[in-house]
Order: structure tokens, then sequence, then C-alpha cells
């Protein structure tokens, strides 16, 4: 059975143990953090704060960029993009994980408390009645503060996301 989780397209750059999950799971990644990496990859500034890890990361955002280009997964986002809040079709990133966009595209809800992405990405967990994983810790405080029907997990409980127990 695969585990359902929102996250944004850089996480899976910046922490390739999402790439190797235990069992098979599902990212669904708003569409607007894709957009998001193109931006990421022409910054002149660091994103990380080690240069190997800066390299490393950088280069992981190139290779995802050319996996969203392939003609085939771009023919399925641009299907998705057509309708709001359509999902994809599945793109296959190795046989434990597949990801899914999603053209969210409202981000008045909880737009005084959340910039734009992360209003997508809570949206799309609720609509997805999905978990929702991040590294930003202050995100998850405001989520919970909030009161936001939303279960959020740090990365590095990652693991725990993805228990076979696990229900949203």
């Amino acid at each position: 059975m695969s585990r359902t989780l929102v996250i944004e397209a850089v996480m899976l750059a910046v922490h390739g143990q999402l790439l190797h999950p235990d069992i098979p799971v599902t990212y669904v990644i708003p569409y607007t953090s894709i957009q998001e990496l193109y931006e990421l990859k022409d910054l002149n500034e660091p994103i990380m704060l080690v240069s190997s890890d800066d390299a490393y990361v950088k280069q992981r955002i190139v290779e995802l960029i050319a996996f969203f280009e392939e003609a085939f997964n771009r023919k399925k986002i641009e299907k998705a993009l057509q309708v709001p809040w359509r999902k994809s079709t599945p793109l296959l990133i190795n046989e434990f994980v597949t990801l899914a966009v999603v053209y969210a595209v409202d981000h008045a809800e909880y737009g005084e408390q959340f910039d734009p992405i992360e209003t997508e990405l809570i949206l799309t967990a609720i609509k997805e009645n999905a978990g929702l994983i991040t590294d930003q810790l202050e995100l998850m405080e405001r989520i919970i503060e909030a009161e936001i029907p939303v279960q959020v997990f740090d990365v590095e409980d990652f693991e725990y996301a993805v228990e076979e127990d696990y229900q949203v």
C-alpha cells in the first residue's frame, strides 16, 4: 500500500532520503513549487551552508528540472494544468517513489498567515487527505497554531510519516 504525502519539489533535491523510502510513496507536488526550482537553479546565492552540499543540491535541482521536462512527463503535467486542482497521472521516479503534480490555484484561504506556496501545500494536503512533509519548523508551528486540519511532519520524521499504521 502506497503512502501519499504533500511536499515541495525542492525537498526532493535537498533531502535525498525522500527518494529511498522502505515502502511505496506518492508525493503530491503543487506545480508552483516546480516553478520555484527554476528560480533556485539560477540563484547565485548558496542554498546550503556547506559548499559541497550546495553543489550537490543544485545538481539535484537540475536533474529534477530535466525529469519534469522529459516529453512524457511534461505532457502529463501539461494535461493537469488545464483544470484547477487536477492531479497529473503518476510520474515514476523509481520502484518506490511516484510523483503527482497538482495544479493548485487557491491562495486566498490562508493568505494572511501563509505565503502562496505554503497555502497551496496546505490546501493540497487537505484535498488529498494526506500528510504534509516539510523541513521548515516555523511552518509546522504556524500550521499547528492556526489549527489547520493537516497532519504535518518534519522531514526528520519521514520514516514515521510512511509507517504502515499511519492514518491522516
